[in-house]
């Protein structure tokens, strides 16, 4: 079952929404926040790039950052500019991005079904960053970001959301990126019910993205859970903010790759070994099509490379990703790149960017470029279903969810 639950959001007023939605935390550099908020006191990248309002030396990680992020929310809240919902409430947001809709359900997803894999996950998480988030988390008291989770698309749900959306929203905004972002507050009583009927079952959630987010809210729940002699486990602290998308609505791009050396070989050394593992073809065409399909970008030309069939490992989900081919067949034995988690030789591009990024980056700091194509939605949640991890920079989800549209308390 998916144990879901309303609550008390707070939300800009309409008439300054756009200026309080920001991008989330982790796709924004320190710099890259500053030069976003600049002129706009409003914007949600002081609470959760708080560092942009103090000097350039302190540690982003340090207490000092969160607690300005804490001042900073609670200003939003005391000017009037966020405002808390009377009672609790679900809230469907919808996103379009292109010709592209998304639409899901803002909830409190469960810490306990966190804990024991009812919400499953598929990447490991590193614990410097759970612990900024949880930091981040408990000194704010609040969930600033949402965990993006999604599950396999059932009708039942799928009812209910329509209705929603067919009445009025209470957001409807485009940012500035051209992404349209709307919401709609369900208050009815009915309504909510219904929803936690039909979510309870649906027998798993999936972590999309936000695998920090996610384990800090467990952090931060034992923290409160220890220091609560009264705690009975439905406090909105054993709730973390989510938005929860049927999966047959998400929208995955490439996450590609660029390295910065061949190490000891040449481009001609290197073409002819790339060529005893994979069909080398000369191309115009470069972004793959399918499955098994890369584009490479090497000595200012493009190549598509077809994994040969000795590449592919019947049975298993994760070596069978796209991404583990070329890690297992060329970066590593070619390249001597074992841990892209960690090898500085190679970065990482997402596909919202275009593989014209991939030719600039090669004129700028690298020698070669691999575009993908996107990893699809059911080989993740399969990943997940095996108890298994996808490797590093696997999947790219666009559109990103705003901050700061919602914030959920950790107290009632």
């Amino acid at each position: 079952m998916a144990l879901i639950r309303p609550f008390r959001g707070y939300r800009p007023r309409a008439d300054v929404v756009e200026k309080v939605a920001s991008p989330p935390y982790d796709v924004l550099s320190s710099d890259e926040a500053r030069e976003a908020a600049a002129g706009n006191p409003l914007s949600f990248l002081h609470v959760v790039k708080a560092e942009i309002d103090l000097d350039p030396s302190v540690d982003v990680h340090s207490d000092e950052v969160y607690r300005m992020g804490a001042r900073n929310l609670r200003r939003l809240i005391d000017d009037g500019f966020l405002v808390r919902d009377q009672a609790p409430c679900f809230y469907v947001y919808q996103q379009r991005m292109g010709a592209h809709l998304q639409a899901g359900l803002v909830v409190g997803a469960s810490v306990d079904e966190y804990q024991s894999g009812l919400i499953k996950k598929h990447e490991h998480t590193r614990k410097d960053k759970e612990t900024d988030r949880a930091r981040h988390t408990e000194i704010l008291g609040a969930n600033a970001g949402p965990v993006f989770l999604t599950y396999r698309a059932d009708p039942a749900v799928d009812s209910v959301v329509e209705t929603v959306r067919a009445g009025e929203p209470e957001h409807d905004f485009v940012a500035e990126d051209g992404v349209g972002h709307t919401l709609w507050a369900v208050r009815d009583e009915d309504t909510i019910g219904a929803l936690i009927r039909v979510f309870a079952a649906v027998p798993a959630l999936y972590v999309a993205d936000g695998h920090h987010r996610s384990a800090a809210a467990s952090r931060v729940r034992e923290i409160r859970k220890e220091a609560n002699p009264g705690h009975t486990g439905e406090e909105q602290y054993n709730f973390f903010l989510a938005v929860l998308f049927p999966h047959d609505q998400l929208q995955i791009l490439d996450y590609n790759r660029v390295v910065k050396d061949l190490g000891a070989l040449t481009e001609d050394d290197f073409l002819g070994q790339v060529g005893t593992r994979f069909d080398v073809v000369a191309t115009d065409s470069p972004k793959p099509v399918k499955k098994g399909s890369f584009g490479m970008y090497l000595g200012g030309r493009w190549y598509r490379l077809g994994a040969k069939p000795e590449a592919f490992s019947a049975g298993d989900p994760v070596a069978n990703l796209d991404v583990s081919i070329l890690q297992e067949n060329l970066l590593g034995p070619l390249l001597g790149i074992e841990d892209p988690r960690t090898d500085p030789r190679i970065d990482f591009v997402g596909g919202i960017r275009g593989l014209d990024e991939l030719e600039r980056r090669c004129g700028l700091d690298a020698v070669a470029a691999f575009a993908f194509h996107p990893t699809g939605i059911e080989e993740l949640m399969d990943i997940a279903d095996a108890g298994k991890v996808m490797p590093p920079k696997s999947t790219w989800f666009e559109p990103k969810l705003r901050s700061g549209i919602i914030v959920k308390r950790l107290d009632d």
